[in-house]
């Protein structure tokens, strides 16, 4: 049955004109800056500049083989595992990972231009948490500015506690989330521990700089919050409790709209904006189910979501409310998609959802009506990634494919990595990075770097 609720009234074909070219003024406005389209972006955190897994680049790779090494410019073994993205700042690739033998949480940096270890630092050494099958021990992706780099782990000391919010009684190890800062050397610049942290799925949170801030989510299955650290000192500027102390693991967007600078987040039972200056509360969303895992993305117009755990959903809500807009704001609802892991992205009129269990849709952003499904692969954990007007979708066997957006699927190729693969894809400087079980491959060929003296366009 469509359980698409179409927004209320009649929207007439100048309306929808208008709204069509509010919408292209707004992706304007994302390009002011980027003067030249094709200019090398960085990477700098989860999914992404924007955090949205969008990339202005063009003439991205659309063919690669990482078992016969077409179009591959190199790849490296990383040690340990981890489900973490990469991030690229300049000629550098910052990855964490987990040595299971002698329990070492790293951070490493490598060269972007041929994969070799600049440098590897600890950052801590602990017993390792018990965790859902799909997660690993570091799944957080760091995040940088240039000047600092952030990332954040859970660290236990191995004491259990029967697991909350469980179907079924099982030991869980409770600990601190730890977020620490580095230099771009790798020196250690602080760490702290801005709370406690308990989940039988482990650990995934992602650090997000603003300004003088970096803000992490701690929503947890106990005393749930969201935390904005001062970048300088990790000192506690301001830290929001979460009403229903359910776990998730939504990395937030930010972003200015309807006259105020938004920190939009679903998790917890609900979805929220909050003001990232402060932690105050802009606007709540209850519901529309218990847990999330992906990041929402936003158009010029409306927010849109995907979830999650027990019911699935795929939601579009306006962001100019205040107080509770549960009646109010949602402009279209629909339960057509099984999507709880991977992240969605926009391009054009279309929003694309991967279900985890291998099927693709692609919903009208402005209806939500579906223009289609289908069975792309066996298991999507990597979140989607768009550039030069096509959709990346990574499943978990490796294999990416490439589709471009149209009212029915048009897979423009089909490209095996050789391994399985849980990251989310990085694109930059003409480059995609892909993270698979054992190896970082670098597809394609790097574009040149913005002119001497021209500011880097992700900084701008």
């Amino acid at each position: 049955m469509n359980q698409t609720l179409q927004p209320s009234g009649t929207e007439s074909a100048l309306s929808r004109l208008i709204r069509r070219g509010m919408v292209a003024i707004v992706m304007l406005a994302l390009f002011v800056g980027h003067p030249d389209i094709g200019t090398a972006e960085d990477w700098p955190c989860w999914r992404g500049p924007r955090g949205d897994g969008t990339s202005l680049e063009t003439g991205i790779p659309t063919e690669w083989n990482g078992k016969t090494g077409l179009n591959i410019a190199w790849k490296v073994e990383i040690p340990g595992e981890g489900h973490s993205s990469p991030v690229v700042w300049r000629d550098h690739i910052f990855l964490t990972s987990c040595i299971k033998d002698t329990q070492d949480r790293i951070l490493l940096c490598l060269n972007r231009k041929d994969g070799s270890t600049i440098w590897q630092t600890t950052v801590i050494k602990a017993v390792l948490e018990t965790r859902h099958q799909l997660n690993s021990f570091a799944s957080g992706t760091p995040a940088t500015d240039g000047e600092v780099l952030c990332v954040s782990f859970l660290e236990v000391d191995g004491h259990e506690v029967p697991a909350p919010n469980v179907g079924s009684v099982r030991p869980v190890t409770p600990g601190k989330m730890l977020v620490a800062a580095f230099d771009m050397a790798g020196k250690e610049l602080w760490r702290v521990h801005p709370g406690e942290f308990t989940s039988a799925h482990g650990f995934c949170s992602s650090p997000v700089i603003y300004q003088n801030l970096v803000i992490v989510n701690g929503d947890h299955d106990g005393d749930s919050y969201i935390v904005g650290l001062d970048r300088r000192t990790g000192e506690t500027v301001w830290k929001t409790p979460r009403e229903h102390k359910t776990r998730s693991y939504c990395t937030p967007i930010i972003r200015d709209v309807a006259g105020r600078t938004q920190l939009v987040f679903s998790g917890s039972k609900r979805v929220v904006s909050l003001d990232p200056a402060t932690g105050t509360t802009h606007w709540v969303v209850e519901g529309p189910t218990e847990q999330f895992v992906s990041s929402m993305v936003f158009d010029g117009d409306n927010f849109f979501l995907t979830a999650g755990f027990p019911t699935h959903h795929v939601m579009a809500i306006r962001p100019d409310g205040s107080g509770d807009v549960s009646d109010s704001h949602i402009a279209w609802h629909s339960m057509e998609a099984k999507c709880y892991v991977p992240s969605p992205v926009l391009v054009n009129d279309y929003l694309f959802v991967a279900d985890d269990r291998g099927t693709v849709n692609c919903f009208d952003r402005i209806t939500g009506k579906r223009h289609w499904q289908d069975r792309l692969g066996s298991h999507y954990s990597a979140s989607l990634a768009t550039a030069g007007g096509l959709v990346y979708f990574t499943a978990d066997d490796g294999v990416t494919s490439v589709v471009r957006p149209d009212n029915k699927l048009v897979v423009v190729s089909s490209n095996p990595l050789g391994e399985y693969s849980f990251a989310s894809p990085a694109v930059s400087q003409g480059q995609i990075f892909i993270r698979g079980e054992k190896h970082l491959f670098a597809i394609g060929s790097e574009k040149p770097a913005s002119p001497e003296g021209e500011a880097d366009p992700a900084s701008r």
